[in-house]
């Protein structure tokens, strides 16, 4: 039997609102309309977590958030998590996952940060938002959360920022882990968690000024639509690959050229996926691949790669320093 003093919350927690699905109400139609105050009133069992505050920092749907608000929102919740509290953020499902990231790549203390929201709005029949929110609140208030830096915590499951994706739309379990599965669960309003990921190595960029884009690559990929992106002068790329990390041979040929000045990082397409290393010996697979300067991110989601890679370049980072930041998604 778990005892009570285990499941006590050890630190107090505050909740940075910044809109999203779980924050919108309406009959038809629904759009942003909760505060943080809002959000947080009648939301049944969070009074046994004292000192508990909600601050509202934006009210917007996820896909409006500029790389300015989502760099706003994970410094304000690393600063609050330097300070001892554990942190519940609540934001739209369409890219929590990259704020997610995001947040990580900054994160540098002990204390959780815990990324929430919902499927259904707070005016809709069986919202869930309030579920979500309460089971947080939990993980951010628990000695367990302590070091595990960026989670996602939805439909009862704790998920890593790292591993996460929103693999389905309408689903009340809207995000997965593909690669490795939940961290854990909340069961009646307790965390248990069953495994750790390892922490990014912290950056603290002031802004994220750099262009980073996602190239995904096809059969007969003629490599048109990476040199009309090469046109715009991106600072990194994040390239698609095929299977265990291959290519066309003349689209490598054009990713091993421009890895030589600029970072350009690969993930695979399956999304359960991995570069491989010695197993394909043919032109352009993952040996050539693994042979040119292009980094490899084969754990990675394409959009977690860019949340990544944009905080690396807007820290100043060279693409040495680059690589070597990436080695620990390389599996």
């Amino acid at each position: 039997m778990i005892s009570d003093d285990v499941r006590r919350p050890v630190r107090p927690v505050r909740i940075l609102t910044t809109g999203g699905t779980i924050a919108m109400g309406g009959a038809e139609g629904v759009a942003p309309e909760l505060d943080a105050d809002g959000l947080v009133d009648g939301v049944a069992g969070l009074s046994r977590f004292s000192g508990l505050e909600a601050i509202t920092l934006m009210n917007k749907p996820s896909a409006h958030l500029t790389l300015d608000d989502q760099l706003t929102v994970c410094r304000t919740a690393r600063d609050l998590a330097r300070q001892g509290f554990g942190v519940v953020v609540t934001h739209g499902t369409d890219t929590l996952e990259e704020t997610a990231m995001l947040c990580d790549v900054l994160h540098d203390a002990d204390a959780p940060i815990v990324f929430t929201g919902a499927i259904r709005p707070a005016s809709a029949a069986g919202a869930d938002g309030p579920a979500n929110l309460l089971d947080a609140v939990s993980v951010a208030a628990s000695g367990d959360g302590a070091g595990l830096g960026s989670l996602v915590v939805f439909g009862g499951e704790i998920h890593h920022a790292r591993c996460v994706r929103k693999t389905d739309t309408t689903s009340l379990v809207a995000f997965s882990s593909p690669q490795v599965g939940p961290l854990g669960r909340v069961t009646e309003g307790h965390p248990t968690i069953w495994s750790r990921i390892p922490r990014n190595l912290p950056v603290d960029p002031e802004a994220l000024d750099r262009r980073v884009v996602i190239l995904p690559t096809c059969s007969g990929d003629d490599s048109l639509l990476a040199r009309a992106a090469l046109a715009t002068e991106p600072h990194g790329v994040v390239i698609g690959t095929l299977g265990g990390g291959h290519l066309a041979p003349d689209l490598l040929e054009l990713w091993a050229t421009q890895a030589e000045r600029i970072p350009v990082v690969a993930y695979c397409r399956p999304e359960r996926g991995t570069l491989l290393t010695t197993t394909y010996g043919y032109r352009a697979s993952e040996r050539d691949l693994r042979d040119s300067g292009v980094i490899p991110a084969g754990f990675l989601s394409p959009q977690a790669i860019r949340m990544k890679l944009l905080a690396c370049l807007s820290s100043g980072l060279d693409i040495a320093a680059i690589r070597y930041r990436f080695r620990q998604d390389d599996g």
